[in-house]
Formats: C-alpha cells, structure tokens, sequence
C-alpha cells in the first residue's frame, strides 16, 4: 500500500517542452494546472499524503517527477537521466527524497550510466528495467547492483518502439498487466495476466494502482471496460495537455 506521493507543479515554459508528438499542438498551460488540480486529488482519494513541489521554469519538463528518481521500499534511486536537458531535476528532485529517506538509503546512478524513472516498472520486489533512448546498459548495471545490495531484484527489458517502458505496459498488482504494442508478446511478461490495449488507445496503457483503485486517462472507453471488468474501482483524469509532452499518469507522480 502506499502512503505518500510527490509530484511538481508544472512550470509556465512546459510549452517548450520534450515531444516527440508536435502534430497534437503545444500544452495550455492554464488547462494543464486545471488537469493537475484534479490528478493530485485522485490520488488523495486513495488515501495517500501528497507533497506538492514547486515549479522549476528552468526545466521545462519538471512536472514528470518520476524520471529523476525511483522510490523502492527499501531505497531511493536518484537516477541520471538521458536527456540532457532533464539531466538537472535529478539535483532539485533530491531534497524531497530527503523528508523521507536518511542519506544512507539513498542511491545514486553516476555517468556513463543513464537511466529514467520512466523506464522502471516494480512488480513486489522485483523492478523491470527497460533499455530505451534514454536509459542505457550501464545504468541498468548500475540499478540492479543498488537493488541487490538492499536485497531486491532486477531485471532488463530491451525495448524497440517506445520512448519508456512504462510508456506501453503498466503493472496493477494481482498478477494484471496493462500491456499495448511490443509489450503484448514480450517472453519477459508471460507468467502475467496481460489485459491488451487496443492500438488506438495505446496511451492509456499508462494507468496507474493505487491502493486498490486504478486511475485511468480519461477519453479512452475500452481501456476503462476493462480495468473495471478485472474488478478495480476506476478513478478518471484527464491527462490531454501532459500527452502533448509524452507524459502519462505515472510519469507525474512518486508513489511510495
């Protein structure tokens, strides 16, 4: 179960912000803060404390918490991420970590490895890495050494496709997983329930489990069938202005 989150404010410059979607059109700004309001509420509604962390306008993508760092039960992973110009929110996303962690449990992912959030998916006490654009072979090493070393496991997952490995497969605890595109007949995921997502609504493969409730993106039916057809209380949000940026549910928040 968990019982708190952090997330960050999205800052102003968010409208610059990495995409590798153009064609969806620049966030608003206004309507993304509206959108968070409601994100940080969901996840209040399942019971966990929320710490809400200024906005940084130097990092335009600063609101997608969950690259700079993985939380496990045992540690705190300060990660160094891929993109260069994210590679500084591991810096600003530490003093948080730190109302909750003591120094010795926290971990730190050093050059030549890289390695985002985005890319991590835990499953109990084991943590699929996946190797993408922005989470290389050394950082994975890197990862899994830090693991092991608190008595956890961890294992690598090549990707072909997508930008994260969260991006098309998601983990909601009593063996299900959310799974969309390359993930559907990945070797790596065959002891699971794999629920399929429908190839147009492949973004919401990004669900996140909270507590027993699964928030959802809001705009996607078969998605939303479905998960309440496995048995879990459903939470909608709607995450439009963050998809511009390829961001999803998971990427705004720490949970632990």
């Amino acid at each position: 179960m968990f019982k708190n989150c952090i997330v960050r404010r999205p800052c102003k410059a968010m409208v610059e912000g990495i995409t590798s979607a153009p064609e969806l059109g620049k966030p608003d700004y206004e309507l993304a803060l509206k959108q968070h309001d409601s994100y940080i509420e969901a996840l209040k509604k399942c019971g966990v404390e929320v710490t809400v962390l200024d906005a940084l306008e130097q990092y335009p993508d600063s609101c997608f918490v969950e690259d700079p760092a993985v939380i496990t039960s045992k540690c705190a992973i300060i990660t160094n991420p891929g993109a260069g110009t994210r590679n500084g929110e591991k810096a600003e996303i530490l003093p948080a970590v730190k109302k909750f962690f003591r120094d010795d449990q926290i971990e730190y992912i050093k050059a030549p490895g890289t390695l985002e959030g985005g890319d991590v998916m835990m499953v109990g006490d084991h943590f699929y890495v996946g190797r993408s654009a922005r989470t290389n072979e050394e950082g994975i090493k890197q990862f899994i050494a830090i693991l092991e070393k608190h008595g956890l496991t961890g294992s690598e997952v090549p990707l072909e496709k997508v930008l994260h490995l969260k991006t098309g497969i998601n983990y909601i605890e009593n063996n299900n997983m959310l799974v969309s595109g390359e993930f559907i007949d990945k070797p790596e995921f065959a002891k699971y329930n794999k629920i399929v997502i429908p190839e147009e609504e492949a973004y919401a493969a990004n669900c996140i489990w909270m507590n027993g409730t699964v928030i959802i993106p809001e705009g996607y039916p078969a998605v939303e069938k479905a998960v309440k057809d496995a048995g879990y209380d459903i939470i909608l949000v709607d995450t439009s202005e963050y998809r511009k940026l390829d961001g999803g549910l998971s990427c705004l928040s720490l949970r632990f």
